[in-house]
């Protein structure tokens, strides 16, 4: 029997590609830039949105923005459907402070200063950013091009944050899009991360870690 041309079709809503460039359009991430960090074209870019915004049978790029979903092979989604789960955890309160970010001009003269000078324990850089220890609190350094005049932002930690994300929605929360993966470790851990604002329009966001079932 002769097989099919072509990749095997794909056992998800989206594809691999499709899900990591809607992972970046969730985080507020611009198709240049999209483009740059994946080293693909902006026509390949603007094809994963027009792809997945059809899929998903959205409106446009703002809609995809807010619409919540996870890989289905991912920590995320198998994480939710365990079944020793329970409501008390589903509405986790806020947590310590995860993470704070600061902007810097130089990422390896940033590096080695907070590292050598500070003896923070440095825990991983990639291209632009840098992410160190602080006592359990990570903090995290960001040299990217328009960076300069952004405001340090707070990051709570949260068990469950699709949950949290429903909880502040129904008190008038506004976020800027719905949770997505920013970055998925070696181990197969994955860190998840939803964006919003204070009263007067400042950055704040929920973090969580989501671990694959063992």
């Amino acid at each position: 029997m002769r097989r099919p041309r072509g990749r095997p079709r794909h056992d998800d809503v989206l594809t691999p590609a499709e899900w990591r460039v809607v992972h970046a359009v969730r985080h507020g991430t611009s198709n240049v830039q999209i483009a740059k960090r994946r080293g693909i074209s902006v026509d390949a870019v603007k094809f994963h949105i027009a792809n997945a915004i059809a899929k998903l049978g959205l409106l446009d790029r703002r809609a995809l923005r807010q619409w919540r979903g996870a890989p289905r092979h991912g920590a995320m989604r198998l994480s939710n459907e365990r079944e020793d789960e329970t409501m008390e955890t589903k509405q986790n309160e806020l947590g310590p402070i995860g993470q704070v970010s600061r902007t810097v001009r130089d990422i390896k003269e940033a590096e080695a200063w907070y590292r050598n000078v500070l003896g923070l324990r440095h825990l991983y850089t990639f291209g632009n950013l840098a992410f160190f220890d602080c006592g359990g609190t990570r903090l995290y350094l960001s040299a990217e091009s328009g960076a300069s005049a952004a405001e340090s932002i707070l990051y709570f930690r949260v068990v469950d944050i699709e949950a949290k994300h429903a909880q502040l929605l129904s008190r008038g929360v506004e976020f800027r899009g719905a949770p997505h993966m920013i970055h998925r470790h070696a181990d197969g851990t994955e860190e998840w991360m939803a964006f919003f604002s204070d009263p007067e329009g400042r950055p704040l966001a929920l973090m969580s870690q989501v671990r694959p079932a063992s």
